[in-house]
């Protein structure tokens, strides 16, 4: 079963049609408006080759990847950060101990409702009234991973669920205690229906990067902003950020649906490999 089947319905032939249309006009009209958008950038001279000729030059790119590495650093912290918690959530959302099922379901069902724009100014401007003043890179880093954790909780948590109740029982009568069992036979089961979802709620955590620009860290968009205010070339250093964007986010959706793909006609060998490792 794949993970999407397991956080989603299944839509019906009806409910395909309509996606497929709401597709169809989705794309018609984003390309009238990229039509419109380039026809009124040609009228302004904003196409001329003297203004896109600085972005084939190297010390414009070294720039902008400097930029892309503090992104991605600060993605690949967030994201561990944020699985390590929405795993242990999620293993107290599903606790039967009520002292740490409720206080992990109030937080997913709190946080989830909060922008992480606001748990930034929250970092930003309340903490240090209160003596905590971080490092920029943690300004950013902690409102992203705390935001997230509740998100990867709940995929968590739908990939738990889906693992058949046999598999924590028969972990139990092999003699391992309720905790062995769900570390060695239902998670490593759950991780891997679900990672199709971890790799979209991943692109979406990298994309909440671009929330550096409001915390002054130096990531992709913040060294846009103060490149375009050295070159003048506003709209030219905007289009260049937005299509890295859009192929390194392009890149994990192709990942994610390549691992959902493989899910589906691979069988699940988590069982085998958590067998050896369940014997005492």
């Amino acid at each position: 079963m794949s993970s999407s089947r397991l956080l989603f319905d299944e839509p019906g032939p009806r409910a395909r049609r309509r996606i497929r249309i709401a597709t169809a006009l989705t794309l018609l009209g984003g390309a009238v408006l990229v039509a419109l958008a380039l026809r009124q950038f040609g009228e302004n001279g904003q196409l001329g080759a003297d203004r896109w000729r600085p972005y084939g030059t190297w010390p414009m790119w070294g720039y902008l990847l400097e930029g892309l590495r503090s992104t991605l650093y600060a993605a690949a912290v967030s994201i561990v950060l944020a699985t390590a918690a929405g795993v242990a959530l999620a293993l107290g959302r599903l606790s039967p101990a009520r002292w740490l099922r409720v206080p992990s379901a109030a937080y997913v069902e709190i946080v989830r409702t909060v922008p992480a724009l606001l748990l930034v100014y929250i970092v930003l401007f309340a903490l240090p009234k209160y003596g905590l003043d971080l490092p920029l890179f943690w300004k950013l880093v902690v409102p992203l991973s705390v935001s997230n954790a509740a998100a990867f909780a709940e995929i968590f948590r739908a990939g738990i669920r889906s693992v058949e109740r046999g598999q924590l029982e028969a972990g139990l009568a092999l003699g391992l205690t309720r905790g062995r069992a769900m570390r060695l036979v239902v998670l490593p089961q759950a991780a891997r229906r679900v990672l199709p979802s971890l790799v979209s709620q991943s692109a979406g955590l990298l994309k909440d990067t671009s929330l550096g620009y409001v915390v002054s860290y130096a990531e992709l968009l913040y060294s846009g902003k103060v490149l375009a205010n050295y070159n003048h070339l506003l709209i030219q250093t905007y289009l260049v950020i937005a299509l890295i964007y859009l192929v390194i986010n392009a890149s994990l959706a192709k990942l994610a649906r390549t691992l959902e793909a493989r899910q589906r006609t691979r069988p699940s060998r988590a069982v085998r490999e958590a067998a050896p490792a369940a014997r005492p």
